[in-house]
């Protein structure tokens, strides 16, 4: 099957045409119109007879319903041929009524099922690939889901801070040095067995990454005690040591000839554009899964994600799941020289989402507009300007990427609307990671949403190298000094400087409070003992499926 063919059978009816017309149409060269002519020609899809001199008109004429041949393949195509083969075909340039059909079809296909293995295997849409797996790259949600999956933490530090052992039995906390004790016979995924040294090897590589060593910079060394034992060192105190670890980032794996290999749940199988496999490590040393392989293929941006079971196809016999996707807010780089970095833009800019922000629940229904704080329970009480419209130069740049399109657009239209120039910058997502690309544009919408406990999930948001926060942060005395203040403030006492920081941002318009966003994930009724775990996301290693009753 051919989009390009499929494209001009939608937009060409038989009859006169330039060649010139049928070149701009697909995007190709008049050279490769000729020899795609000729090709479909021979195969009896067309006939052209191009015209002779200058005026004159070439005539197509088509032989076969290219859409209605296309279909009954595919349809056959989606019964005969595994999944990840098929999506990419689902993008063609298809009528709505046929894209609706196969969308149907293609739909069956997701869910839980047996295969002939007898493997109880989860076949789950994605639209995005992953772009990473390794835990200090893992910068978006996405990617993050699956180091989750693959790897464990040495704690894990729940939403009201209590610390969970995770690859650590116990521990002692001191005033300047943590005492971890390790699990006996944990095994990474190739056989071998986790000892202090990979956990220290591991934890080295953390604290010295370009992104995260001014996170760990209280932490001055980590040495080896015994095989199961091992001190993290703190001279000057760090009241968040354990937080740290119990970071996605600070997940524990090793490396063996290239490949990264973790003490998780799943392993993977299979990791390419269209499919990525997670499969069950069956020496596990907490509970197994119950499903053995979990598979994620890749899907059009437009495609339904329900989670289905496989027994059961029905959209009707699903039920929402409610789970938290954080918050957004306008980040304003004020380090760019530009009138951003004039405080009575940023007001203005301010003022005017102040005045239009209620808007925004109309623009998504998952997403509710926010005028107070984004720590959940706080109320932010702060000045916001009221001032005149500045006279600009030039326009502002607005950074744009796929995920925040509705938003973006929405800014860029009441920003106009009172009187400031936009000029928007589109990113893609991958691109978007980077600071560098970041740095280009005036101000942006960013989505944030905690992993752990919001405490240390927002001192995280301001200080780990990935954060759009951390080079505003850096040209800013005021909220370098509130910085230094975390590392010897008690925990317990984190919300009060939390709150003071976050008013600062405010009260500077460099950080603007836009919405809050919840993520509805439709399950089908018989999928059992589903649990929202990392960023928003399933935890796969204790879901399993209800037997269908005979």
């Amino acid at each position: 099957m051919d989009n390009n063919l499929l494209t001009l059978w939608q937009q060409v009816p038989s009859g006169s045409i330039k060649q010139q017309e049928i070149a701009e149409i697909l995007g190709l060269s008049t050279k490769q119109v000729t020899r795609n002519l000729q090709k479909w020609e021979k195969d009896g899809w067309l006939s052209f007879e191009s015209g002779h001199g200058r005026g004159n008109l070439s005539r197509l004429s088509w032989l076969k319903n290219v859409e209605e041949d296309f279909e009954i393949a595919l349809l056959k195509m989606i019964d005969e041929q595994p999944i990840e083969t098929i999506s990419k075909y689902l993008i063609y340039n298809w009528s709505y009524n046929s894209k609706l059909r196969l969308m149907n079809k293609f739909r069956s296909k997701f869910g839980f099922n047996q295969k002939h293995t007898e493997l109880d295997t989860l076949v789950i849409p994605k639209k995005y690939p992953f772009l990473t797996i390794h835990p200090l790259e893992a910068a978006d949600l996405f990617s993050a889901n699956m180091v989750s999956n693959i790897y464990n933490r040495l704690v894990f530090v729940d939403n009201t801070n209590l610390v969970y052992s995770e690859l650590a039995h116990s521990w002692d906390l001191m005033d300047t040095k943590l005492r971890l004790y390790l699990k006996k016979d944990i095994k990474f995924h190739d056989g071998s067995l986790l000892h202090a040294k990979d956990v220290i090897d591991c934890l080295n590589r953390l604290r010295f990454h370009e992104n995260f060593r001014d996170l760990w910079e209280p932490i001055t060394e980590i040495s080896y005690v015994s095989t199961y034992i091992l001190d993290i060192h703190f001279p000057e105190g760090c009241s968040y040591c354990l937080q740290m670890l119990g970071t996605m980032n600070a997940s524990i794996y090793k490396e063996n000839n290239g490949q990264v290999i973790g003490t998780g749940c799943f392993y993977i199988g299979e990791d390419n554009m269209n499919k990525t496999s997670l499969m069950a490590f069956k020496d596990y040393f907490q509970e197994r899964p119950l499903l053995d392989v979990v598979e994620f293929v890749r899907v059009p941006e437009d495609f339904k994600i329900i989670y289905r079971s496989g027994t059961n196809n029905e959209e009707n016999s699903t039920f929402q799941v409610e789970s938290d996707s954080g918050f957004g807010v306008v980040l304003m780089n004020t380090f760019r020289n530009s009138a951003i970095q004039n405080k009575e833009v940023r007001d203005y800019v301010h003022h005017v989402i102040a005045k239009y922000r209620h808007e925004i629940n109309e623009i998504d229904p998952r997403i509710k507009s926010n005028d107070q704080s984004c720590l959940i329970g706080q109320t932010q009480y702060y000045e916001i300007p009221n001032i005149k419209c500045p006279k600009f130069t030039e326009p502002l740049i607005l950074r744009g990427i796929n995920f925040t399109k509705k938003t973006t657009l929405w800014l860029k239209r009441i920003l106009e609307k009172e009187g400031v120039p936009i000029k928007i910058k589109w990113l893609s997502f991958s691109d978007s990671l980077n600071q560098n690309e970041n740095n280009d544009a005036d101000f942006f919408i960013h989505s944030e949403i905690f992993e752990m406990n919001q405490n240390f999930s927002f001192f995280y948001f301001l200080k780990n190298g990935y954060s759009p926060l951390v080079e505003i942060i850096k040209n800013n005395d005021t909220l370098l000094n509130y910085l230094k203040e975390y590392r010897h403030t008690p925990f317990e006492n984190w919300t009060t400087l939390n709150v003071k920081i976050e008013k600062a941002l405010f009260e500077a318009s460099i950080m603007i409070p836009l919405y809050y966003e919840k993520r509805y994930i439709p399950f089908a009724t018989d999928l059992m003992n589903i649990e929202i775990k990392h960023f928003g996301y399933v935890d796969f290693s204790k879901l399993w499926v209800r037997p269908r009753q005979n």
